[in-house]
């Protein structure tokens, strides 16, 4: 008897290295609020991807995945991927993910795998694509601090911290209905020269820009769901519109891409 049970789609979830316990033992992690988003909203696997560096195997991974999500971190990408000075001192680094999730990004774009990069991973889906970050907004001129409140209220760190104006007639646009929405803020790096192949979707009022659609690459348009957004949807999605459709819209992509191989899978067999 065939089997009714429908199979979920798998989400890769990038992970950081950070050090937990009293020793200090590299663990490999992924806030709980993207597992959560995976399992509540978008009704996948979540499965977490390490940041193991020149040893991922990223054809194994996208052969596998039908969607990976980007995350947010405390950690910066590092100047030496985007031609960049040195980071101040003190600045958390993770080249272990960098050199995971920067081929990762480019393999799945080139692809068709859909891609929803936020925060940290936004920067990453830029870079990735051939642009370069600022390290530090609050030091330029001209720009409000992007910076996450360090206050122990969760919902001031996550509360709505700017608006930001929306491309007309873009992807962001379609989603929210509106040229204008607010947004959380949780960040120090931001977009200095924006990859060539992506189109600003949103922009804040200092001229950062905030969310991003990736078009085409070097090799012509691209095949498949490739965005990024600079705040943090997965923190409210629950109370607010637009992160939800963010969320819906990635779902969206996913299940037409597992449609997609698996009529593919259908014919390869048939032939």
């Amino acid at each position: 008897m065939r089997s009714t049970r429908v199979v979920k789609p798998l989400i890769g979830i990038s992970c950081c290295t950070k050090q937990f316990g009293i020793f200090g033992m590299p663990n490999h992690a992924a806030s709980n609020t993207y597992v959560e988003t995976t399992d509540q909203l978008l009704h996948g696997v979540p499965v977490l991807v390490p940041a193991n560096g020149p040893t991922a195997d990223i054809e194994t991974l996208l052969e596998r995945l039908d969607g990976i999500i980007l995350t947010g971190s405390r950690s910066n990408v590092h100047p030496s991927y985007y031609d960049g000075p040195p980071h101040a001192e003190g600045t958390w680094e993770d080249m272990a993910r960098d050199s995971t999730t920067l081929p990762l990004i480019r393999a799945a774009v080139a692809r068709g795998v859909p891609v929803l990069a936020i925060c940290r991973g936004f920067q990453e889906l830029n870079v990735a694509m051939g642009g370069s970050l600022h390290q530090r907004l609050q030091d330029l001129p001209d720009r409000i601090d992007h910076s996450s409140p360090m206050v122990a209220s969760r919902e001031v760190r996550i509360g709505k911290a700017h608006a930001i104006r929306v491309t007309p007639g873009g992807w962001l646009h379609r989603l929210a209905g509106t040229t204008e929405i607010a947004v959380n803020s949780l960040h120090n790096q931001g977009v200095n020269k924006l990859a060539p192949g992506l189109r600003a979707e949103g922009v804040a009022p200092d001229g950062t820009i905030e969310a991003v659609q990736v078009l085409a690459t070097a090799a012509g348009p691209v095949p498949g769901f490739a965005v990024g957004v600079q705040w943090h949807p997965e923190n409210d999605w629950r109370t607010d519109i637009v992160s939800r459709r963010i969320f819906e819209d990635f779902a969206a992509a996913v299940q037409a891409y597992v449609a997609d191989g698996r009529m593919n899978g259908i014919s390869a067999a048939a032939d």
